[in-house]
């Protein structure tokens, strides 16, 4: 079992930034794909970005192309999402996920390891 632990979220102004993580203990981290998912209030949870095992390839919902980047550290076992230029349409619970399937990285079912999420709430 994968344990994952998202921090970083919090309440922001519209235009402002925040970094969220994802530690794991896991000591093959560099096997595993990451992906970042949301799921705001009355929606059904959407994928918002991911990254390759090796960090070689980076996915993005359009949506947040420009504003948001994603990132892996290895050696820290750790996943990063730099949301930039928030918008009150951010406002969500982020969830990050691990899977070592090698297939669609944008889909919710490739993913076997799931986080508790946290809430970003971005004000007007």
């Amino acid at each position: 079992q994968v344990r994952l632990v998202e921090s970083g979220g919090g309440v922001v102004q519209a235009g402002g930034s925040l970094r969220l993580s994802c530690a794991t203990s896991e000591r093959f981290f560099n096997n595993y794909a990451m992906g970042w998912f949301r799921q705001a209030p009355g929606k059904e949870r959407e994928f918002i970005g991911a990254i390759t095992w090796n960090g070689a390839s980076t996915y993005l919902k359009d949506s947040v192309k420009g504003r948001f980047t994603v990132s892996r550290d290895d050696a820290k076992s750790t996943v990063n999402l730099q949301m930039n230029d928030l918008k009150p349409e951010d406002t969500a619970v982020y969830y990050c996920a691990a899977t070592w399937r090698a297939n669609n990285w944008l889909l919710e079912s490739t993913y076997i390891y799931w986080g508790q999420g946290t809430q970003v709430t971005v004000s007007s």
